[in-house]
């Protein structure tokens, strides 16, 4: 099938064009300013996602069955510096995106996220009511919104925080970690705040499922099999990689009020509607943590930090 993939470069969207390919699906991947080879895309194409006719034009141009939007601003601190912006791109555009679908007939899959829930009630149902802290989580509530309304056949993925391997290195938690410790720095994690994490191949996988599914219509949530929190999986993290465990400190939400007020504390999710149809599993931890990679421009200090330990 013909796929149309919106945020091909990010860490989500990279995962979904290898993966696709690999199934013998031609994908054609639109991206903001990246301009290095994506695997796995028959054709990359620079759009303005923010752009409010740019979802319409190239649904059309292209006429594909499948239309994944993976594009997002999806830090929230990122969506409370520019609101207009993210906005467009995570509000606008996937609604203008699930009509142009509609119009051909295309299968449309959004990727919401655990953010909708403010983190004081869970384990969260799919058919909890939304109650978002902060920016980004207000937008993903319209996005949910907006997309139901142009398409009753889309289907959309709360998705938790990912683990991955970045196309540039630089965008996943671990990656994020090591420029972090190769800088001098210590991290510092909640004990307190509580995250099912797995991978953005593993979510992928999952958005490919749904998307062959037609009859798998509405609000889904796909998470990992473990919920941890942050502190725990600063620490697997720095374990995976042989980082010495004082290079990851415990903090409380207490500590930080003013932040903390944004951040849910517990986004545990309730898997088993799209868990019971799916053949892919909930993915363990130890499992998500073995797919991660040394950052490529983080190798040579990993190599001379793993040598000072062992002298």
């Amino acid at each position: 099938m013909r796929i149309l993939l919106a945020g091909a470069s990010g860490l989500v969207g990279a995962e979904v064009a290898r993966q696709a390919a690999g199934a013998g699906h031609v994908v054609v991947g639109l991206v903001g300013r990246w301009t290095d080879a994506i695997p796995g895309l028959a054709e990359m194409h620079a759009v303005d996602l923010a752009n409010g006719n740019a979802a319409t034009e190239w649904v059309r141009r292209v006429r594909p069955q499948i239309v994944i939007n993976a594009a997002a601003i999806s830090e929230p601190a990122a969506c409370e510096s520019n609101p207009p912006v993210s906005q467009a791109i995570n509000v606008v555009f996937p609604a203008s995106f699930a009509a142009a679908a509609k119009e051909i007939s295309a299968r449309f899959i959004h990727i919401s996220s655990e953010q909708v829930f403010d983190g004081n009630n869970p384990p969260y149902r799919v058919d909890d009511l939304p109650s978002p802290i902060n920016l980004y989580g207000r937008q993903k509530v319209e996005s949910e919104q907006l997309v139901l309304a142009a398409s009753e056949n889309a289907a959309i993925v709360r998705a938790p925080l990912l683990l991955g391997n970045s196309l540039s290195g630089k965008r996943s938690p671990h990656e994020k970690l090591f420029e972090l410790w190769a800088g001098g720095g210590q991290a510092r994690f909640y004990v307190d705040e509580f995250r099912q994490v797995c991978t953005a191949g593993n979510l992928a996988a999952a958005l490919l499922e749904i998307a062959t599914r037609p009859d798998l219509r509405g609000v889904f949530h796909w998470a990992g099999a473990e919920l941890s929190s942050r502190y725990e999986l600063g620490r697997r993290i720095a374990a995976r990689f042989g980082v010495p465990p004082t290079l990851v400190a415990p903090l409380h939400r207490a500590e930080t009020p003013a932040i903390s007020a944004k951040r849910p504390a517990n986004l545990a999710l309730d898997l088993a509607p799209l868990n019971k149809e799916l053949r892919l599993t909930p993915q363990p931890l130890d499992a998500a943590l073995r797919e991660l990679t040394v950052p490529v421009h983080f190798s040579e200090w990993h190599r001379k930090m793993i040598s000072a330990i062992q002298s």
